[in-house]
């Protein structure tokens, strides 16, 4: 039975990383068709315009994880986004950062450095929000 548990248990964190998977495939559309269109066509610096689409992708996020990822409806969203919000920021430093070395150091396209800093960053959101923003 202990077994049995412990697989149901392995098969709902599979589901929801896979749910969290999607839930960031559509952040990263978000996320790039903004960095885009604020770096490209408004002419908006790379960091800026890539900070703000990761802001609007994480307002995003969070509203599909919670609902549907976590399936969570604890009454005080306000906590919880602001728990969410943190773990983003420290994923946007991340991100940033990973950009700077990947973009302007060892002198990668812009948007193949962002794209390998969502797929680290995306690890650390997932494993902080589901031990952190939406236990219990």
């Amino acid at each position: 039975m202990l077994q049995l548990a412990t697989l149901e248990l392995n098969k709902t964190f599979v589901l929801k990383f896979l749910k969290f998977g999607l839930v960031g495939f559509s952040g990263l559309i978000i996320d790039f068709g903004i960095t885009y269109f604020c770096k490209e066509k408004l002419k908006i610096h790379k960091y800026v315009s890539s900070s703000f689409g990761f802001v609007v992708a994480t307002a995003t996020n969070f509203t599909l994880n919670r609902l549907w990822t976590f399936n969570n409806h604890d009454p005080n969203a306000v906590v919880q986004f602001g728990k969410f919000f943190v773990v983003s920021l420290f994923g946007l430093a991340l991100s940033n950062g990973l950009i700077y070395i990947l973009n302007d150091r060892l002198k990668w396209n812009f948007y193949l450095a962002k794209g390998c800093a969502i797929v680290l960053v995306s690890l650390w959101n997932f494993f902080a929000n589901y031990l952190y923003t939406f236990t219990g």
